[in-house]
């Protein structure tokens, strides 16, 4: 099907591009996400203060690449989980680290892979890294981000774990 996340590239096992990116970087999305996030640094909104620090354009915040990390990110923790009960996916943590900002005008693609999933009280806590390029392949960043994976109906979707001894 179409709008299925597919596995990218021979020799990138595990490696899962969510189809909803790319995700263009326009100057008006930057703005709104530093208003939405309340930073009022005007190299978010101001092309000339942007130039004056350097940039050929608004960049973005540097969280903004959370944009496109997190649906590629959900899309690889559901591939990993597929038949286990978890529906409901919720953003924990996240860290970035950067190449070059987003600048305005940047196409934004993003390829996922879990790089772990432990069990924490019946909720899966996945960890994935997702590789975030501009058009071209132009590395951007790299995301790390936690996500838990809880089941719709309450009860832990993961194989029950042997419990400790009592005492020990």
């Amino acid at each position: 099907m179409a709008d299925e996340p597919q596995v990218s590239g021979p020799g990138q096992h595990g490696w899962v591009r969510d189809l909803g990116t790319p995700c263009e970087a326009s100057r008006v999305k930057i703005m709104e996400f530093a208003q939405a996030i309340g930073d009022p640094n005007p190299v978010y909104r101001d092309q000339a203060a942007a130039r004056r620090a350097g940039y050929p354009d608004v960049i973005a915040p540097p969280t903004f690449a959370a944009t496109a990390a997190l649906p590629a990110s959900i899309a690889a923790a559901r591939a990993a989980l597929p038949a286990t009960g978890f529906t409901i996916i919720v953003h924990v943590d996240q860290r970035f680290e950067y190449t070059r900002p987003v600048r305005a005008g940047d196409v934004l693609y993003a390829e996922s892979v879990v790089t772990s999933i432990r069990e924490l009280r019946g909720t899966a806590m996945i960890t994935v890294r997702t590789e975030i390029r501009a058009a071209g392949r132009e590395h951007i960043c790299t995301a790390w981000m936690t996500l838990a994976a809880l089941p719709a109906d309450g009860t832990s979707g993961l194989p029950p774990q042997a419990s400790p001894a009592p005492g020990g």
